[in-house]
């Protein structure tokens, strides 16, 4: 298991998906 490449790819892809649902629920309240 290679800790450094595999959280860092997944971290990423995380925080861009929870930002975006936080873009496009930001009008709904």
């Amino acid at each position: 298991m290679a800790p450094g490449g595999f959280w860092t790819s997944t971290g990423v892809i995380l925080v861009l998906y929870i930002l975006l649902v936080i873009i496009l629920r930001a009008p709904l309240f």
